[in-house]
């Protein structure tokens, strides 16, 4: 918010946005105690028992998650106990299993009964865990490389109207303030590092047709 303050400008009132973030994917509400607490701490306004309370429920998450990795499933095992999966031959944990949309904790109580013992809470926070964790890591691959590339030079000629996956309304931003560059054109109110990627993606399939 300070950013878009102090560099952006404001010509209307300001709104935020978490799909403008470039990790928008770990802005849940369901992880917001693991991603402030700590901060809270840091500044000394979490009181003990709240931190307390914190280090616990991050002691059972960190267990539950160190369980579910060392579990080692084929396909046909997981095939066995009802699930079903591609026959490909990959061995796979019960965090890469929680990680399909279709399979639920109580999915692998089956593989190991003991997992019984974690709390409902701590269920359902590994469970979302690990199911933006393909996600998370895809768009942090994205963001970086797109840091990369800020510097890349959009073509004068550039059609943002022909790209599809872009608003109207940014389109219409980006037509206008024509930016040099990818950094530029991320400075433009409503930019996300989503869109940004499709314009680099762009300039490079075009890069490429004109060296064929």
């Amino acid at each position: 918010m300070i950013d878009d303050l102090t560099t952006r400008g404001v010509s209307e009132p300001y709104r935020m946005f978490t799909s403008r973030a470039e990790f928008r994917l770990s802005l849940r509400a369901d992880n917001a105690d693991q991603r402030l607490t700590p901060i809270g701490r840091t500044l000394g306004c979490v009181g003990e028992a709240r931190a307390k309370a914190f280090e616990d429920k991050m002691e059972q998450i960190a267990a539950g998650k160190s369980r579910l990795a060392a579990l080692s499933l084929s396909p046909r095992d997981i095939a066995d106990k009802g699930l079903r999966i591609n026959q490909d031959g990959v061995r796979r944990n019960g965090l890469d299993l929680l990680s399909f949309p279709d399979v639920g904790f109580d999915d692998l109580l089956a593989f190991d009964p003991e997992l019984s013992g974690i709390a409902p809470d701590i269920r359902e926070q590994i469970s979302r865990d690990a199911l933006y964790a393909h996600y998370i890591e895809r768009q942090r691959n994205d963001v970086m490389a797109m840091r990369r590339d800020e510097a890349h030079e959009i073509p004068e000629s550039f059609d943002y109207a022909a790209l599809s996956g872009l608003s109207n309304e940014l389109k219409s931003k980006l037509q206008q303030a024509r930016p040099r560059t990818l950094a530029q054109a991320g400075r433009i109110d409503g930019m996300t590092p989503a869109a940004a990627t499709l314009i680099l993606a762009r300039i490079r399939q075009g890069a490429r047709r004109n060296s064929a």
